[in-house]
């Protein structure tokens, strides 16, 4: 048998909900004749023929029909929603199969459409077709994706945005911008000095005789200047969809399980008097102000001759080099130590001081630690408002005229590709600078518009975007 290949129209069904005890399932169809495939084993096809695109139709499936005159064997009631292309998300027909959420039960189903006809869909085939049939452009391809992964809610809206179009919609302003100011120099190297001013007085794309070597050259600027808020982007876009590590450090009972705990919202560490008590990190999954953070328990931070609890510091200290942000805290009962002190002061990371058992305590005047009770949550609103508020200042903060740009780039590909387009416009605009020949600039100007053309998907090959869809989950 040949093997799946992406851009067939053979049609494929694939599974969009995981398999499991559920009240329902989902089973996802797309490609040529599959609403009639699926008509075969629907007990009712004429029904389900004549439906229009965006209806619903309640029936069975069944085994391929009896010979002989006997019934087909009914497998499981389904809601069929139907969809008639090029109004569909794959641009072909379509339909969505939702049916019990029983394991054997979905099987069932997706057994009867293959002996119907249809094939498995490749890992991100239907995305995939979207995109081949002019549906969504690449970045919106990818968003998927990350809706799928996102970890917050704030991860989810910056990705939805994406998904929306905000970064294809950025990304062509700002090939346009390039496109006028490669029209401009190519306009002046076809004709003499003379008839491309005349030609660009008559509406040509850059008219101003102020622009210097470089024809057009306020486009380019005004591209350049988007290029970087987009670059800018990419590390808070990552800190929202990827996360960070945060690690609560201290001296032993300074409260850093019972702090732990109280962001964690359960009783995940053990908390007792005794010092000591945490002898290996512990970690878990946070949301601090939408941001997704791998908060870590340590143990405290002491000179100990136990070879366990030796072992957990050297492991907590490790995890310390590791951290994108670390909360120290102070034993508000105890006050600051020497231990602390130089903590604090020989610090590598980003870090937020805080004095906890501020019930007991407060902070010395004009101290700069923050109070905090784990035993009566004070402060915690304060923390948690402090901790997104480092981990925002260490991802970078985004260039000057960054801020009117709706858009943010997501994805590592997309980040490599506006990386390249900023080289090349910087190389056409520092060879205008320098006085060098038209047709040096020019070159670098295409290859910015190519490398924007690659981000959308306008400029592609086969195997980049087999590479690329067949990381996505099966069913998108």
């Amino acid at each position: 048998m040949d093997r799946p290949v992406y851009g067939d129209t053979d049609p494929v069904a694939a599974f969009a909900t995981p398999l499991g005890i559920s009240a329902l399932a989902v089973i996802r169809t797309s490609g040529g004749e599959s609403v009639a495939l699926l008509s075969r084993v629907f007990s009712r096809p004429e029904k389900l023929l004549a439906a229009r695109g965006n209806t619903v139709v309640h029936g069975w499936i069944t085994a391929c029909s009896g010979g002989g005159g006997s019934p087909a064997e009914k497998i499981d009631e389904v809601l069929v929603s139907v969809y008639r292309g090029p109004a569909s998300y794959t641009g072909e027909d379509g339909a969505d199969i939702s049916c019990h959420g029983g394991i054997a039960a979905a099987k069932g189903v997706m057994a009867a459409l293959k002996a119907a006809g249809f094939r498995e869909a490749l890992p991100g085939e239907f995305s995939f077709r979207a995109f081949m049939n002019g549906k969504i452009d690449l970045t919106r391809c990818e968003s998927v994706m990350e809706i799928v992964s996102a970890k917050t809610s704030l991860g989810r809206e910056h990705a939805a945005r994406r998904l929306s179009g905000s970064l294809e919609r950025e990304i062509r302003r700002i090939n346009a911008l390039l496109v006028e100011t490669l029209a401009a120099a190519e306009l002046c190297l076809d004709y003499s000095e003379d008839e491309a001013g005349a030609a660009r007085a008559d509406g040509g794309a850059a008219a101003d005789g102020a622009e210097g070597a470089l024809p057009g050259r306020r486009f380019a600027e005004d591209a350049l200047e988007r290029l970087r808020g987009l670059a800018a982007s990419y590390r808070r876009e990552r800190l929202y969809a990827e996360g960070a590590l945060v690690v609560i450090a201290g001296r032993p009972n300074a409260g850093k399980s019972s702090v732990f705990n109280l962001l964690l919202r359960e009783d995940r560490s053990i908390v007792t008097d005794v010092p000591g008590t945490t002898r290996d990190w512990i970690e878990d999954w946070v949301s601090l102000e939408g941001i997704p953070v791998r908060l870590a328990d340590t143990a405290g931070l002491r000179d100990s001759e136990d070879p366990v609890e030796k072992l957990g510091i050297s492991r907590s200290r490790e995890l310390l080099g590791e951290a994108d942000l670390v909360l120290y805290l102070v034993d508000g009962s105890a006050g600051i130590t020497g231990e602390d002190r130089d903590f604090l002061g020989s610090a590598q990371k980003p870090l937020i001081p805080l004095w906890n058992k501020a019930d007991i305590a407060l902070p010395p005047p004009g101290s700069r630690l923050l109070a905090v009770s784990a035993k009566t949550g004070e402060g915690f609103g304060k923390l948690a408002e402090a901790a997104a508020a480092a981990l925002e200042k260490a991802a970078g903060e985004t260039a000057p005229e960054a801020g009117r740009l709706s858009a943010g780039i997501g994805t590592a590909r997309q980040k490599e590709l506006v990386d390249a387009a900023l080289a090349s416009l910087e190389e056409a605009l520092a060879l205008a600078d320098r006085g060098e020949p038209l047709d040096l600039a020019a070159p670098a100007l295409r290859e910015a518009v190519n490398a924007l053309g690659e981000i959308t998907g306008e400029v592609a090959t086969a195997d980049i975007l087999e590479v690329m869809f067949s990381r996505f989950c099966v069913g998108k």
